[in-house]
Order: C-alpha cells, then structure tokens, then sequence
C-alpha cells in the first residue's frame, strides 16, 4: 500500500474537545492491580504459626517452683513464653532474658525488671541463667 495521498495532511484535531496532555495519555496504558489485596491476603494465609503446648500438672509445678525462686532470688533467668497471634490461629514461642521483678498473681502475670509483662498462663520453660 501506498500511503503517498494522505501521509503530508496535518493531524486530524477535534474541534469539541481539548487534546489530552501526554501525562494523562500514558496513565491510559498503566498497569493496575485488579486484585488489591490479593497477594497480601496470600501472604497471611501462608505465613506459618506454632500451636501452643499443652504441658501436663507436672511441668506445670515445677515452673511455678522456678518461678517463686526466681522472684525471690532475684536472679537472672530466660522466660520462654507464647504469644497469640492476632491474626488467625497459634502464635510464637519468644524468649526473654531478666530479672524477675515480681509475680502478679492477680493478673496472672510475671512482671520482669525490664517492665515485660508475660501471661503465667504462657509460660512454656525457665532457664536459670547464673
């Protein structure tokens, strides 16, 4: 095809509407995510948590014997305790390393020196650490 007759006529321009600039011409042609939140919701789904322990009467005694120890020796210990999740089900096992500074027993919490407050409730082990 030869385009000899039509390749030197000017530009056809509408006369009732403005030409669009260049910056709103490209946003045509941008990508977009027509799934927002898809991949996020992925992420969450995928991300792994651990079930909390169920520990028997016995190991349940002798963390409560460690635990009045260590509050009223005032010695340095590593708390391994589990923390839920807010998201969905399980949580994870953290550990911290402190003194004790005092059992709450109202709240159920062991108050560390370091103003940590841990759930009795989920404490999984005691390491003496002097």
């Amino acid at each position: 095809m030869n385009y000899d007759d039509i390749i030197h006529l000017p530009h056809p321009t509408s006369s009732k509407r403005m030409r669009m600039p260049a910056e709103n011409r490209a946003a045509q042609f941008a990508p977009f995510a027509a799934l927002t939140g898809h991949e996020a919701a992925i992420a969450e789904t995928a991300r792994l948590t651990d079930l909390q322990a169920e520990l028997d009467d016995g190991i349940k005694a002798m963390l409560n014997e460690k635990l009045v120890a260590a509050a009223a020796r005032k010695t340095t210990v590593t708390v391994t305790y589990f923390v839920p999740d807010p998201q969905k089900n399980g949580g994870a096992y953290l550990s911290t390393t402190g003194t004790v500074k005092r059992i709450d027993e109202y709240s159920r919490t062991l108050l560390m020196a370091d103003g940590t407050a841990i759930p009795i409730d989920c404490l999984y082990e005691i390491e003496d650490q002097e």
